[in-house]
């Protein structure tokens, strides 16, 4: 059987307002034409630039089968570059992080530069030509304290996100900031059943006590209509851009990336667990006002985020297989903040310590009953779930674009 026709077929014939059939959250082949459709051909969330703050700096991940490294190179250029060795193949880097003032394969000891050229490789024949065995790029982006790359061998334009987020993120300054904690957990779920359970608020009172004390219910703060409506919401975005920083609710046209500031509860200014700031420096000095609220960043399908007055907290989603998807998150601060001086680190993480492990287990309680045979698509609820709608119409609409376009079969795995 044909699998991109099989899921085209699924795609255009699903019901609208519905959750995807069965296959789409399980199905091996599914999640395989997920990773070559979507994961290798566009533009993923890795880290921040604070990460590699220094050249010879660096650190790992694994988007499917592909092993990356991201560097800052000696002129100051952060680069991407596939983890493989050109003699035969072994990872060169295989910590998480690190330093070093080259790239020494442990294998043989073949030695590259910070960007990827090939410097030594012993006893090689004469006529071996290093400069066609340096280290494959990988498309590599910087915005904002943020670092994207690309698997594609033709990368898709990046400047219509960088045109969108630069102008409410450039005040922050995250790049001068630096990653105070940092969590990472797998869901036994599919990366969509996570992106689906963030993109609502509908479970939160049930489910989320701890954020709950800050961060509203409300599905214009959660979801992608209705926001300009809100009184109070509308109200927070006039204040916020009469300082001037950008506020105001934008989305590409495709819907796959959009940025929001919008107001926490009552006089909260922090996720803590009294709403009061847990980091006594402001996370940027460019940023004085006060009661900003938090400022939501999406792109999928890697990242959410929350930008708020003294830290920042951003979330990395990659996938591990069919029902099992990586969520990394960091706690950004002010590069100057001290720990035990300016912010107690259980008070910082707290809250999305706890959210996270609550999202987990409902992540996972979703995909076991997914799992059943009688298991079939349910309604969504206009009025608390827009937002979910919205990330499934993107993921179907950007598959359909995709796969339409590609002519050669992908055939299931017998």
């Amino acid at each position: 059987m044909d699998i991109r026709s099989d899921v085209l077929r699924k795609i255009r014939n699903r019901r609208e307002g519905y959750s995807l059939d069965q296959a789409f959250y399980i199905d091996q082949d599914y999640y395989k034409l997920d990773l070559e459709t979507v994961w290798y051909r566009d533009w993923l969330f890795v880290g921040h630039d604070c990460e590699i703050p220094r050249a010879g700096n660096f650190f790992t991940l694994q988007v499917g089968d592909y092993p990356v490294v991201i560097t800052r190179d000696r002129q100051g250029t952060v680069r991407a570059l596939h983890n493989s060795c050109r003699h035969r193949g072994s990872r060169v880097c295989s910590q998480h992080k690190g330093a070093s003032a080259k790239l020494v394969c442990p294998y043989h000891q073949w030695t590259y530069e910070l960007d990827g050229t090939l410097l030594f490789a012993r006893h090689m024949a004469e006529d071996f030509d290093k400069s066609q065995h340096s280290l494959k790029k990988v498309h590599c982006e910087t915005v904002g304290g943020y670092i994207f790359i690309c698997l594609a061998d033709e990368a898709p334009d990046f400047s219509p996100y960088r045109e969108l987020a630069e102008p409410y993120l450039v005040r922050h300054r995250l790049g001068e900031t630096k990653v105070a904690f940092e969590s990472t957990i797998v869901e036994k779920g599919n990366w969509k059943l996570v992106w689906e359970n963030n993109r609502e608020c509908y479970h939160c009172a049930a489910n989320h006590p701890e954020l709950c004390r800050t961060y509203p219910e409300a599905p214009s703060a959660t979801g992608v209509q209705g926001a300009k409506d809100d009184p109070v919401i509308a109200g927070h975005w006039a204040k916020c851009e009469a300082s001037g920083l950008p506020s105001e609710f934008r989305m590409s046209p495709s819907g796959q990336f959009r940025l929001a500031r919008m107001p926490l509860i009552a006089e909260a200014e922090s996720y803590t667990m009294s709403g009061a700031r847990a980091v006594r420096r402001p996370l940027s000095a460019d940023v004085k006002e006060s009661h900003i609220g938090t400022l939501l960043m999406f792109h999928y399908p890697t990242t959410w985020n929350h930008v708020l007055a003294d830290h920042a907290i951003t979330f990395r989603v990659l996938p591990l297989g069919p029902e099992l998807t990586q969520v990394t998150t960091k706690w950004l601060v002010n590069e100057d903040a001290v720990e035990g001086v300016d912010y107690n680190l259980d008070e910082l993480t707290h809250v999305w310590t706890e959210t996270n492990d609550q999202d987990r287990q409902i992540v996972e309680e979703n995909a076991f009953g997914i799992r059943s045979p009688a298991y079939e698509p349910g309604p969504y609820s206009p009025e608390d779930e827009g937002g979910v709608m919205q990330f499934v119409e993107w993921y179907c609409t950007f598959m359909e674009q995709r796969l339409q376009g590609d002519k050669q079969p992908l055939t299931r795995v017998a």
